[in-house]
């Protein structure tokens, strides 16, 4: 299985839907989809670029879990929320957009992704939980928007290459 063609009928990604399909290439989403499930695309070694459109509100629990070889992903202005471990361990994923549409960062959503270089976190996030981008090795700069007001515990921990970050005048 290099490529999936999910029918514009399909309106949710359930739960371990293609968990572990170690050939999956490509994948686009369809605008009928509302939410990925948790660990819906998980271990999906091979998976290297992801189209997301609206209406989708919610990245499930693991959806893109050590999806490893993911280097780009396109996010719609409808997401609301990234779940927990969200993207963990794609070390590939060089290119991400966190939408200002995204109030929420869900525990090591980010977590081990070793080629993120920067980071721009848009004024609508209010959140960010704990271990976020903790471990993303070659992440140097990180933009923090005007609206977070809850940080967890080891953000940034192991980012040894961190060396700016800005943070809005008026986060607290």
């Amino acid at each position: 299985l290099s490529s999936i063609d999910i029918p514009d009928s399909v309106t949710v990604i359930g739960e371990g839907a293609f968990r572990y399909c170690g050939g999956l290439a490509s994948l686009t989403i369809p605008s009928s989809v509302t939410a990925i499930g948790n660990n819906a695309f998980s271990f999906c070694n091979s998976l290297e670029d992801v189209h997301i459109y609206a209406p989708v509100t919610s990245i499930g629990d693991s959806a893109f879990y050590y999806c490893s070889s993911l280097t780009s992903v396109t996010l719609p202005d409808t997401v609301i929320t990234i779940g927990n471990y969200a993207f963990y361990g794609c070390t590939g994923l060089v290119s991400l957009t966190i939408p200002g549409s995204v109030t929420e960062i869900g525990r090591g959503a980010f977590k081990n992704c070793n080629s993120l270089i920067t980071i721009d976190i848009p004024d609508s996030v209010i959140s960010l939980a704990d271990q976020v981008f903790s471990n993303c090795t070659n992440l140097s700069s990180v933009s923090i928007g005007s609206s977070v007001s809850s940080m967890g515990e080891n953000i940034f921990s192991g980012c040894s290459n961190l060396v700016e970050i800005n943070a809005h005048v008026n986060n607290t």
